[in-house]
């Protein structure tokens, strides 16, 4: 038998009514929730698609969505400028950057800008730095999307060996954070970690975001253990075609997992759950300025 399911999908769909309540909440206070995004593109580019999908799934929920479509040669002072004056709009409740910035802009210098308080995607140093000290803060979507799909499934973080593969600044550390935060033993690794084999071998719970498609193969997971792969890889198949495909070699996995293991999919897992943790943090950021102080998961 093979490993149990974690439907990222499914979950999202879940979030998505209470979403929708929590909302409506916000607006019978008289206020509004918001999101005002950012993106430097031109032409029909794959930013563009993803800005206007986000657009579409915020509209589903009742958010308000504001693009700000800056030229594609747009400076440092053109994106500081509209960042710290969205940051002084009581309208605005959310900000957001869309990347790639243009050639020479580097997206730290812009995301530090942003204001704690409305910085949705937890990007700003200092949402950093409060998901280190464990305070309430708006933490980066995909972390805390992993975190909700583990809590999901009923398992009691602390105590279990967590292995998380990447070590980016904006995924891989923050997932190593927030698992230190529910009391889990964590060994985060990166491409020189000696013995890497033998330390996903031994994880409980192996989080796969190396960027690398299939690295994680059947002799790297022991039988029973968790498995969250937030890898997005487009690679091309034997039959020519491009397909989506994760860090994790899915079906050999999944079996060598057994029935007692969990493992989610790409697409359908991570993905869309990221989306909506986006969406809870929009909502979140609006609840707090309209002083609704009990804010749900």
């Amino acid at each position: 038998m093979t490993a149990r399911l974690i439907d990222g999908k499914a979950l999202a769909e879940q979030y998505r009514a209470q979403l929708i309540a929590r909302v409506k909440a916000v607006e019978a206070r008289g206020s509004k929730v918001r999101l005002d995004a950012l993106l430097c593109a031109a032409g029909d580019n794959a930013s563009r698609v993803y800005a206007e999908n986000q657009g579409k799934a915020a509209a589903a929920l009742g958010i308000e969505y504001k693009l700000h479509e800056l030229p594609a040669n747009a400076n440092f002072d053109v994106l500081a400028g509209r960042v710290l004056l969205l940051n002084t709009r009581e309208d605005v409740t959310a900000i957001m950057l869309h990347l790639p910035l243009p050639a020479g802009v580097e997206p730290y210098d812009i995301q530090r800008l942003i204001a704690p308080e409305k910085d949705v995607e937890g990007v700003n140093p200092a949402n950093i730095g409060n998901i280190v000290y464990g305070r309430s803060s708006l933490a980066p979507c995909t972390a805390l999307a992993v975190i909700r799909m583990i809590e999901h499934i009923g398992v009691e973080l602390r105590g279990k060996r967590a292995v998380v593969i990447g070590a980016s600044d904006h995924v891989g550390k923050p997932i190593a954070v927030l698992l230190m935060r529910q009391d889990a033993t964590v060994v985060s690794c990166n491409k020189w970690t000696p013995g890497i084999k033998n330390i996903m071998y031994a994880a409980d719970i192996l989080v796969a975001a190396a960027g690398v498609p299939e690295l994680i193969v059947p002799d790297c997971v022991k039988p029973g253990a968790i498995v969250i792969d937030v890898g997005v890889n487009r690679i091309t198949g034997p039959d020519g075609k491009a397909r989506t495909v994760g860090d994790v070699a899915f079906e050999q996995v999944r079996d060598r997992l057994g029935p007692e293991g969990w493992i989610s999919p790409v697409p359908g897992g991570v993905g869309p759950m990221t989306v909506m943790m986006l969406l809870n943090n929009v909502v979140q950021a609006a609840e707090r300025a309209a002083g609704i102080n009990e804010v749900p998961k």
